[in-house]
């Protein structure tokens, strides 16, 4: 890539990320001053807050496009190979079984972790979570509980596309999970275990998991790409729900036993 085609695509990007944010900074100093009427506190910094705003999502986005993105559907492809899988047996890649896909199942759970706890959106509700629950609730031990419901449920769910399950099977089941676990649950926890689902859909996690999912539903045999490839990031979506849930679960459990120990 020439450095002029590398400075035109950082032009178009802070473009298209700037013309993405101006309505969202319409709306904000809409409100402000033709609802609230009251002017901005610290306007300088707020400002300049927008700008750094404006740079970190185009950097961010230009990353994606020239990381992520190629990385994530290369693994993919590479790692679903049936002469990858098989080695040289030819007879043995045409014959493939689901346990045959270890390697598949142990990245999807690696790279569901790894790309959960960079979540900046995860990030952002663990910390006002410690904020607003006064450090009842750890920041690590949110990011670690979601990462690790994410890294299971992606790796079920590559599972899944191996086997040629249909996926409404394992969502209805996994929400029933969910409504059981909401009934035993802390309070505390149940309402921030629902939006720990939605965080994992974001930047950094959707891309490199559509592309896991895309990449082996193209080379399992008998997979439709749009039929079975998709589906993971609902995984990606459900199974922090259960694991937050379950971490409060466990971490009052031992509370307890340590306050009855204590008396």
């Amino acid at each position: 890539m020439m450095s002029s085609d590398i400075f035109y695509q950082i032009y178009q990007t802070t473009l298209t990320t700037f013309s993405d944010v101006l309505p969202i900074v319409a709306i904000l100093f809409g409100f402000q001053f033709a609802v609230i009427r009251k002017p901005v506190p610290n306007l300088g910094r707020v400002i300049i807050g927008f700008f750094w705003v404006l740079i970190g999502l185009s950097l961010f986005l230009i990353g994606l496009e020239w990381a992520l993105f190629p990385i994530g559907k290369l693994m993919a492809e590479q790692l679903t190979d049936p002469i990858f899988l098989a080695g040289e047996n030819l007879a043995a890649a045409a014959n493939l079984t689901w346990s045959d896909y270890y390697w598949v199942y142990l990245f999807a759970f690696l790279i569901g972790f790894a790309t959960t706890i960079a979540e900046p959106s995860l990030i952002a509700v663990a910390i006002k979570a410690n904020e607003v629950s006064g450090g009842a609730i750890g920041v690590w031990g949110l990011r670690l509980s979601v990462a690790l419901g994410v890294a299971i449920g992606i790796s079920l769910g590559c599972y899944r596309i191996v086997v040629g399950d249909p996926i409404h099977y394992y969502i209805m089941v996994g929400y029933v999970i969910v409504v059981l676990q909401t009934l035993v649950a802390p309070k505390l926890i149940i309402p921030l275990a629902y939006d720990s689902g939605g965080v994992t859909t974001s930047t950094v996690t959707v891309p490199l998991v559509a592309a896991l999912g895309l990449g082996l539903a193209g080379t399992v045999p008998g997979r439709n790409p749009l039929i079975d490839g998709f589906g993971l990031i609902a995984f990606a979506s459900l199974f922090p729900i259960m694991s937050v849930m379950a971490y409060a679960q466990i971490s009052d459990k031992l509370s307890k036993k340590t306050q009855k120990k204590a008396a």
